[in-house]
């Protein structure tokens, strides 16, 4: 019966993080630690995160596809760095000894929730403004793109914030229309969480009865997030996000005593 609920749970945790990430984002701060709580150790809970939430990416990648081609150019310049880096994190997360994983999974969940919780300060200075002055200079190409390279490591390494650090990266390098920046942060999430979960389910880590059962309540979720986002408070839904990230954090610190 425990493991009925277990698994139910994983269920809706994984539903949880599809409509959260339809939505706000930060998903992986409640999948993540559901696993974990389900008796699954870090590095394992982190690959079948990655592969239980794979899905979404992708589907939301292809919803942008027509949009891409507006900064074709600069999508495949940030396309080869977003591979190279995702395939790098995915390595550093399976030669990394499991009992420092263990030590660092607290640090990596209060970054991301730092990163979340700075969603709105970055978002106006962002400007988002679609009729705002819009340049990227060759310069700013290459330094985006070797800022890309690192959150594409740190996406194939653990991963949960990676949208709110690529948005801050197209504003650095000039962008400013929020839709073309979506349009763009997109489908290069994919590539990272498709590149790193290929290089998990290759190396034996995902367990995949949870993250099929976590890939089947995500979907749902991610449908029904999508639907009734006009109705849901996205700064109240931010908020509990970061909430959880806070108490979930504060959750893996407590295990290291």
């Amino acid at each position: 019966m425990s493991d009925l609920i277990g698994l139910a749970g994983l269920f809706f945790a994984g539903m949880a993080a599809g409509a959260v990430n339809s939505v706000a984002g930060g998903g992986t701060l409640i999948s993540f630690p559901s696993l974990v709580a389900f008796g699954q150790p870090e590095i394992i809970s982190n690959a079948t995160n990655t592969a239980a939430l794979w899905p979404g990416s992708l589907s939301s990648a292809l919803g942008y596809r027509k949009d891409t081609s507006v900064e074709r150019g600069l999508f495949v310049a940030l396309a080869i760095p977003s591979l190279i880096g995702g395939l790098l994190g995915a390595v550093i997360l399976v030669i990394t000894p499991a009992e420092t994983f263990r030590h660092v999974v607290p640090f990596l969940i209060l970054f991301a929730t730092f990163v979340l919780a700075s969603r709105d300060i970055l978002a106006r200075k962002l400007g988002s403004d679609p009729n705002g002055e819009e340049h990227v200079t060759t310069v700013g190409r290459i330094l985006g793109a070797l800022f890309q390279l690192f959150i594409a490591t740190y996406g194939g390494y653990f991963g949960a914030g990676i949208g709110i650090l690529m948005l801050g990266s197209f504003s650095l390098m000039g962008l400013r229309d929020i839709h073309k920046m979506n349009a763009i942060k997109t489908p290069l999430g994919a590539i990272i969480n498709v590149t790193a979960f290929v290089f998990f389910a290759l190396k034996g880590l995902v367990v995949w009865p949870l993250a099929i059962l976590m890939t089947a309540g995500s979907i749902l979720g991610g449908y029904g997030g999508a639907r009734s986002a006009k109705r849901v408070n996205p700064d109240l839904l931010h908020s509990c996000v970061v909430a959880v990230g806070l108490l979930v954090s504060a959750w893996f610190f407590a295990k290291l005593l």
